[in-house]
């Protein structure tokens, strides 16, 4: 069996013998198409790899300007960021006008009162639309973190830390302080 599937298979040294065997006979044929041929490949390989190279320095190209422009685009959003939230502000801000121009013309103080209150409330609907929501803060158990405390006070009944008044209301946004809540706390007696 080893016989059979030998002689079907040409070995590659019978191959190797048949092609230098053939140089000597027609050598004058193949010393003429050998070098054209094997310069033909030569021009064809460069070609390809100036091609190769061409779409490199295109694709290396185009990845800078889509680069350039992701970063232009980026500092353009960061620029304009805060856009929605003035948008929101105006109105409330208007709001406010009317009420110091109410002010001026010496109208009713309760019904001023009342207009500022609004707009008071306005903003703070408004902050809230952004994720910016206050701290709650009084009667809570003192929070470096949330929380500056302006000064200390004593306070029968409540335990010692705790927030009693809010001089200043903080904010968060997310889970980010975005002000702490500037308080007076109990203090031990």
């Amino acid at each position: 069996m080893n016989t059979v599937a030998e002689t079907d298979k040409p070995s590659n040294e019978s191959n190797v013998e048949k092609s230098t065997a053939g140089a000597g006979e027609g050598q004058t044929a193949d010393a003429k198409t050998g070098p054209e041929s094997v310069e033909a490949q030569l021009k064809a390989a460069l070609a390809e790899r100036d091609a190769a190279s061409q779409k490199w320095l295109l694709a290396v190209a185009d990845f800078d300007n889509y680069r350039r422009r992701a970063q232009k685009e980026a500092a353009e959003d960061r620029r304009y960021a805060v856009l929605p939230l003035a948008r929101d502000l105006l109105p409330a801000l208007d709001n406010l006008r009317r009420a110091l121009d109410a002010a001026k013309s010496g109208g009713d103080v309760n019904q001023l009162a009342q207009g500022v209150q609004m707009v008071a409330k306005q903003f703070d609907d408004i902050l809230a639309r952004h994720s910016v929501v206050p701290i709650n803060a009084v009667d809570q158990p003192f929070d470096p973190n949330l929380h500056q405390a302006l000064s200390q006070q004593p306070a029968p009944g409540k335990p010692p830390m705790t927030v009693l008044a809010e001089c200043e209301r903080g904010y968060t946004i997310h889970d980010r302080v975005v002000r702490p809540a500037t308080v007076i706390v109990s203090a031990a007696e």
